[in-house]
């Protein structure tokens, strides 16, 4: 009997050893999961931000939408042009235009805003919306904006014979991009539509258009950082289409912008003395090869509420 029970001990010796190896495995397998490197995860797509400082690069709109909650004022003043020296002190005596505007952005990439003009008395109400943001890391290599308005011109009843006359309309597709850290450009195509365009008698008695009631033009701007608060800027605006008589002149802007977290101050020579952007398109007959310049500058105040 005593041999028979040191024969089934020893038979269990082995299974137990065997779940001992068993254990060892297991245990080494959890621990070389646990040492393995952390796979990397892929890169997270981050809008690039600060293409331009300000809603304004000189004459026009930039691509930029406030963000939520941002309310701004604007005011813009343009001098007479430099061309009579010192008659009119290089035309800071001269007549000047000036707008005030204001503007919201109840929305992300939207700003609605509305702003009054000497020049004609002119109402411009306007918005801008953020089709497209460039983004770092994958996803648009662009930002793109629309901008447009309807002004109101808002002289007496006897210039015009009609209320619709006093009207006109812009729209423009501003496609930026921030090409470096410092270097910024945008390109913007825009048409510009009167109501009411002037005429006069042919040979034959009748009345013809001086222009055409609707004018293509493009926009090239851009801006150089040279330190966190100055740059340079500078823009281009050329006509397209052609009219009947008084085609409008291009327009050769440039200058420097000082920002602040909560002001931009522009401050630029440019041909346009306008300020509302259909009127600079279609009237503009400074023309800069005879020295027809001025000096401007726009100034803008931040709030986030």
């Amino acid at each position: 009997m005593k041999k028979i029970r040191m024969h089934i001990t020893s038979c269990f010796l082995p299974a137990r050893w065997a779940m001992l190896v068993l254990a060892c495995v297991l245990a080494g397998n959890v621990s070389a999961q646990d040492t393995e490197a952390p796979q990397e995860s892929a890169p997270v797509a981050k809008p690039v931000k600060n293409t331009f400082e300000s809603i304004w690069i000189i004459d026009n709109q930039s691509v930029m939408v406030p963000i939520k909650g941002t309310f701004e004022m604007d005011i813009q003043h343009r001098f007479g042009t430099v061309k009579n020296g010192y008659k009119d002190l290089w035309g800071f005596y001269a007549p000047s235009n000036i707008r005030l505007g204001f503007n919201y952005a109840p929305v992300n990439k939207l700003n609605l805003g509305f702003g009054l003009t000497k020049e004609r008395l002119q109402w411009d109400f306007n918005l801008k919306y953020a089709l497209l943001q460039q983004m770092k890391g994958g996803g648009s290599p662009l930002s793109v904006s629309y901008f447009g308005n309807i002004v109101i011109d808002g002289r007496e009843k006897k210039y015009f014979v009609k209320g619709a006359d006093r009207l006109s309309f812009f729209h423009q597709l501003i496609i930026a991009r921030k090409i470096t850290e410092h270097f910024s450009a945008q390109v913007a195509p825009s048409i510009s539509y009167r109501n009411n365009v002037e005429g006069y008698l042919d040979p034959e008695g009748a009345v013809q258009p001086k222009m055409k009631n609707e004018h293509f033009a493009v926009s090239v701007a851009g801006r150089y950082k040279l330190s966190e608060g100055f740059a340079i800027t500078a823009g281009v605006d050329q006509p397209i289409t052609q009219h009947p008589t008084n085609n409008p002149y291009p327009n050769i802007c440039f200058g420097v912008e000082m920002t602040t977290s909560a002001h931009t101050f522009q401050v630029f020579a440019t041909n346009y003395q306008g300020i509302v952007p259909q009127s600079n398109n279609i009237f503009n007959q400074n023309d800069f090869q005879n020295g027809a310049f001025l000096i401007g500058f726009n100034i803008t105040r931040l709030w986030n509420f």
